[in-house]
């Protein structure tokens, strides 16, 4: 059985156990080799649990020999696929995440608002249950178009259908899924669409225009797209369309032509979490933002 070394020291003390924990891991890797040779390689159940930060998450672990496989698959395929993802998709991506798509937003804001000499609109979308409707033949079959080979594609589907239904969040290799699976969102929309200020995390994207008429015009062709290729529709409740001046909610701050603050909500949840062990991780966070004030409350108490 595959235990992490956290599982396995559990109630153990001698120096002993270390050599012991290496001879049963290296045991468990012969056999999960052996188990993927012979193609006898069966996924197991996951383990489920709830996190809130801040909306409720339903989260599922996969156990210790699942996850080993699914880190090593993930290294083989992130490299293939990354190549061919726009350089404006920033979620779980080597060199980008949340600072650079925000401080991409601006970067935009600035090139479309011709420095702030012109109304900027920022159209807002997001999908709804991403992670629970994404459907897995469409997606194995975009993997397709890469991979040929049929053991690795036996492997794949393995791990695609480990699930009942869409993909779990938990998993390494979902977060590169999404990713393959929304790129064809984003090459409709740079490619189809012809739109030079749009950017993409995860489910959450933005569109920058001069034209609130043009952009509104932009959410039936996105949500058809969606229903029609990816069996995916838009949040009709996060459609948000606003002057960029009026300050733009994204991943976590509220962006302004001349600075940027903190989500209301997420400033709240910091004070209410912060303590000596995430403190520095808080700071780092805030350093992206106008914080002097937040900062010096949560440094001084």
């Amino acid at each position: 059985m595959f235990l992490s070394w956290k599982e396995f020291k559990k109630g153990k003390t001698k120096k002993e156990d270390v050599k012991e924990f290496e001879n049963s891991l290296k045991n468990n890797i012969l056999k999960l080799h052996k188990e993927l040779k012979d193609k006898t390689y069966e996924h197991s159940n996951y383990f489920s649990f709830y996190v809130k930060d801040p909306k409720l998450r339903h989260i599922h672990k996969a156990c210790v020999k699942d996850r080993v496989l699914h880190h090593a698959v993930f290294r083989i395929l992130y490299p293939i696929f990354d190549k061919s993802f726009i350089f404006d998709s920033y979620s779980c991506r080597i060199g980008k995440g949340t600072h650079r798509a925000v401080n991409r937003l601006n970067e935009f804001a600035k090139k479309v608002s011709k420095n702030n000499t012109k109304t900027c609109f920022v159209l807002k979308l997001d999908v709804k249950k991403f992670f629970d409707s994404i459907n897995q033949d469409i997606l194995l079959g975009l993997i397709k178009r890469k991979i040929q080979d049929k053991y690795a594609i036996w492997l794949i589907d393995k791990i695609i259908k480990s699930f009942s239904s869409g993909l779990p969040l938990g998993n390494i290799t979902s977060q590169l899924f999404a990713n393959i699976y929304l790129n064809e969102l984003d090459k409709y929309v740079k490619h189809k669409l012809r739109e030079k200020y749009y950017i993409r995390y995860c489910d959450d994207f933005v569109i920058l225009d001069t034209s609130r008429k043009y952009l509104e015009g932009l959410i039936k062709k996105i949500d058809d797209f969606l229903k029609n290729n990816l069996k995916l529709v838009l949040h009709p409740n996060k459609i948000i369309m606003k002057k960029y001046s009026q300050g733009i909610d994204f991943l976590g701050y509220v962006s302004f032509p001349h600075f940027r603050i903190l989500r209301v909500k997420t400033r709240k949840r910091m004070f209410k979490k912060v303590n000596p062990k995430n403190l520095q991780s808080y700071l780092g966070a805030l350093k992206h933002c106008d914080s002097f004030k937040i900062r010096k409350r949560i440094s001084w108490g």
